[in-house]
């Protein structure tokens, strides 16, 4: 649609967390820059109360913060607090974690180290905590306590070998291996045998974090009131696509780094418009209930898609909470083979219905449901609508995955940019993954 026509928002992915160009983001950035912007050596009003307003919603003992561009950058200087304060070098991460590009991020990210560098010898990997595919699942009496020992274990191989841990580093809610919850319990067990090994708990919250959840505001938090991590890495979602990023942790980290008598200092972290920025996302955070939004329509969509593995046997598990939902789609129930051929299929045949919807997973076979908090129960409807009616002519005409692979490429191409109506982006598709007819329609709708 143009002029009129156009709607004000667009349901939309890629770190749009309270939906693509809302009015009153745009105009508070417009507004600033009309102002004042320069770097964060000087201080201004825009980042102590945008500091102030983080501090509100998080642990009081998670009161240090350090302002970035992005999230690589947050979990980068994440890495570097953690080594200065505990005085340690190595790094437990979960397997199939991704935490960034910088080359310091792709070392601790085994999505990306696997295929790239291998494994350095600093870097430790435990078992992803997942209940559906992992080796302690939804029958066992405690997943929890069973998946936290497989770090215990880790880490005591780290010690034996006369290395000391400084980190554990974790998405509280793994997306890259499949739109993962861990189980309740599991990070508080986690954070006591690092800290007992003289390590920090590092939450990376840049996906997840900012209410996405519904029942928290911060994801950390669906594993108890009493867990606080170490430090909490955040980005995507708080600037709404405007780069920018943090870092919250607590005094003695922060007294370590800086006793280094080397500054911490970022050009444009924390500038005055990326303050307001954050400061506006807040605003419409609260004033149009996002969060309690979030909640409704996550439960609503999880729903609607319970009615649709009950329906199609090759949906194998529905898991999430909020806004953050996977479908692990399988090609034996028994076996839970991934149907990673499928799941492609079944994107493509979205696109051409303009919803863009990613996978992840180690298969490629979960789709990934992260769309921004906006996100409304007629889109909820409407999304699974469509999925529904392409499920059911995938198991009318499509009998194999040899099928699948006979369709010709023009079949997966949307059709003429000029009958576009609406793009509903949910997850953080890449342009390069695009057919080259479509990419230009996201460029459109997705600015």
């Amino acid at each position: 649609p143009t002029g009129a026509e156009r709607p004000r928002r667009w349901p939309c992915g890629g770190g749009c967390s309270v939906g693509h160009c809302h009015p009153l983001v745009v105009q508070a950035a417009h507004e600033q820059n009309q102002v004042l912007n320069t770097n964060s050596r000087y201080l201004h009003d825009n980042i102590v109360d945008y500091a102030q307003r983080l501090s509100e919603t998080l642990p009081e003992k998670l009161c240090v913060f350090y302002f970035l561009n992005s999230g690589s950058e947050a979990n980068d200087l994440a890495l570097r607090l953690a080594r200065q304060y505990t005085g340690h070098w190595d790094v437990v991460v979960l397997d199939h974690a991704y935490h960034g590009h910088l080359s310091s991020l792709i070392d601790i990210s085994p999505y990306k180290f696997r295929g790239l560098d291998g494994q350095k010898e600093w870097v430790h990997v435990a078992p992803l905590p997942d209940t559906y595919r992992g080796p302690y699942r939804e029958d066992h009496p405690n997943p929890a306590v069973a998946y936290a020992s497989e770090v215990k274990r880790v880490v005591s191989s780290v010690q034996e070998k006369g290395r000391k841990i400084a980190a554990f580093f974790a998405e509280s809610l793994p997306s890259v291996g499949g739109q993962i919850i861990p189980p309740a319990g599991y990070f508080p067990e986690v954070a006591e045998h690092v800290r007992r090994a003289g390590g920090v708990f590092v939450a990376d919250e840049i996906q997840v974090g900012f209410g996405r959840v519904g029942k928290h505001f911060w994801a950390f938090q669906l594993q108890g009131e009493d867990f606080v991590p170490d430090i909490v890495t955040m980005g995507k979602s708080i600037g709404n696509g405007h780069p920018v990023a943090c870092v919250a942790t607590t005094q003695a980290v922060a007294r370590a780094f800086e006793a280094t008598g080397v500054e911490y200092f970022n050009t444009f972290g924390g500038s005055p418009v990326s303050c307001a920025v954050g400061l506006a996302v807040l605003d419409v955070l609260e004033k149009e209930q996002l969060q309690a939004h979030a909640a409704c329509v996550g439960s609503f969509l999880m729903e609607l898609l319970g009615q649709q593995k009950a329906k199609h046997p090759i949906i194998g598990d529905i898991r999430g909470v909020g806004l953050f939902v996977g479908v692990d789609l399988i090609k034996d129930k028994a076996t839970r083979t991934p149907a990673t051929e499928e799941a492609d299929y079944l994107v493509s045949r979205l696109k051409e219905n303009y919803i863009l919807l990613s996978t992840d997973g180690p298969g490629r076979n979960v789709l990934k449901f992260k769309p921004p908090m906006c996100f409304s129960l007629d889109n909820a409807q409407h999304v699974v609508a469509k999925l529904d009616a392409i499920l059911t002519d995938m198991e009318e005409k499509m009998r194999s995955c040899e099928t699948l692979r006979l369709q010709p490429e023009a079949a997966l191409l949307s059709p003429p940019l000029g009958e576009c109506a609406l793009l509903l982006v949910l997850g953080d598709p890449e342009l390069g993954s695009l057919p080259s007819a479509v990419a230009p329609s996201f460029q459109t709708f997705c600015l």
